[in-house]
C-alpha cells in the first residue's frame, strides 16, 4: 500500500525525491488529487497508464511550478498570455503548441503536436519547483472512474499501485480543470471545469466556442464516457424510482424522493460551488450503497454549472468508446 504523509515541508521534499527516481505520488491540487510522473521521465509516465488503465491515446495534462517553466515547453501567443497573468495559478489549462525541442516525453502529447499546460495552486507547485521539472498528473483514479477528491479515495482505489499519496484533506474546488486553446481568432473550450467560461469571456471580450463531442481528442477529459460510478446514472430526474438512490441539489425534491435508498444534496441552498466541490465525494459514496441508478436531480447550466453537468452526462454514458475515439486508435 501507498505511503500517507501529511503535508510539510519533510513530506514535499519526500516526494520530490519520489518524483526524481521515477515513481509515482498522488498530490493533492485545489482541483482534485492527480496522480504524479516526471513529465520527463518515458518510464515514468507510462507508470501513469499502467496504474490508471489509461488509454495511451488520451493526452495528460503538464503542471508547472511558474511561467518560466511552461515557456521552456510551449509557445505562448499573447491571449493565452492574457490568461495566464490573470488565472495562473489555478483551475485552468491551456493547450499550446510543443515547443520542438522541448524534453516532454512524446507519451504525455499522446503524439499531439500541442502540450496542456497548468500551474497548480499550493502544495503541488512547492513539489514541482522542489523537483525542477514539470509533472505529467492526471486526476488519481481509475481511468474512467470516479476522481479522487480526498486522500481516502485515492487510497481505496490506487493504493496498491503508487509509492506515496498526500493528503492535504479535501479538494478545495473538486472539478478538474477547466481546458481552453487558442485557434486563431476562437477560444475554445474543449473541456468545462473549475474555472467557468463567463470569467475567460469577461477577461478576454469573448465568447468561447464549444468543441463538438464527436471531434477527435485535443486534450484530456473528452472520451465520451468518464467519471462514472459502477451504477448507472439517471439525469434530471423529476422523480425518484424505488431503489435508486438520488443525488439531490437545492431545496425542493423530486417527487418520490421518500422511495430512495440513500440521498446526498449537492447544496442545500443550491450553491453551485458547493456542488462542484461534493459531485465526485457524493457520487461516490452513493456508488457504495449497491444501488443499480443514481438518479441525479437537475442541475442549472449556468457558471460552474456548465462543468457539473458535463460530468454528470459523460458519467452517465454508455461504458464505450465513441467513433472518434475509435479513429484515435487506429
Amino acid at each position: 500500500m501507498a505511503t500517507v504523509l501529511g503535508i510539510d515541508e519533510r513530506a514535499i521534499l519526500a516526494a520530490a525525491e519520489m518524483l526524481a527516481r521515477g515513481e509515482l505520488v498522488a498530490i493533492p491540487t485545489e482541483t482534485v488529487y492527480g496522480l504524479a510522473a516526471d513529465a520527463t521521465n518515458g518510464n515514468a509516465v507510462a507508470g501513469i497508464f499502467e496504474a490508471k488503465g489509461r488509454p495511451h491515446f488520451n493526452p495528460l495534462i503538464c503542471h508547472v511550478s511558474d511561467i518560466a517553466m511552461a515557456e521552456r515547453y510551449a509557445k505562448i501567443d499573447p491571449v493565452s498570455r492574457l490568461l495566464i497573468d490573470t488565472f495562473w495559478p489555478g483551475p485552468l489549462t491551456l493547450v499550446l503548441p510543443l515547443k520542438p525541442d522541448a524534453d516532454i516525453h512524446p507519451l504525455v502529447a499522446a503524439g499531439l503536436d500541442t502540450i496542456a499546460l497548468r500551474m497548480p495552486r499550493g502544495v503541488a507547485g512547492k513539489i514541482i519547483a522542489a523537483l525542477g521539472r514539470p509533472l505529467a498528473a492526471p486526476s488519481a483514479n481509475t481511468s474512467g472512474k470516479i476522481s479522487g477528491t480526498s486522500a481516502i479515495a485515492v487510497d481505496q482505489d490506487l493504493g496498491a499501485k503508487i509509492a506515496m499519496i498526500l493528503d492535504a484533506g479535501p479538494s478545495e474546488v473538486g472539478l478538474e480543470s477547466t481546458i481552453v486553446k487558442v485557434d486563431g481568432d476562437t477560444i475554445l473550450m474543449l473541456r468545462p471545469g473549475g474555472l467557468a467560461a463567463e470569467e475567460i469571456e469577461a477577461v478576454t471580450r469573448q465568447t468561447l466556442g464549444r468543441v463538438d463531442q464527436r471531434a477527435a481528442i485535443q486534450a484530456p477529459g473528452m472520451m465520451a464516457s468518464h467519471y462514472a460510478p459502477s451504477a448507472g446514472m439517471r439525469l434530471n430526474v423529476h422523480e425518484v424510482r424505488a431503489g435508486e438512490a438520488l443525488l439531490a441539489f437545492g431545496p425542493e425534491r423530486a417527487v418520490g424522493h421518500a422511495n430512495a435508498v440513500a440521498i446526498l444534496n449537492l447544496s442545500e441552498i443550491g450553491s453551485l460551488h458547493e456542488a462542484a466541490t461534493n459531485l465526485f465525494d457524493f457520487m461516490k459514496r452513493l456508488d457504495i450503497t449497491g444501488s443499480s441508478t443514481i438518479a441525479v436531480e437537475p442541475i442549472p447550466f449556468n457558471g460552474l454549472g456548465e462543468a457539473i453537468n458535463d460530468r454528470l452526462i459523460r458519467a452517465a454514458a454508455p461504458r464505450s468508446l465513441s467513433v472518434a475515439e475509435m479513429e484515435q486508435i487506429k
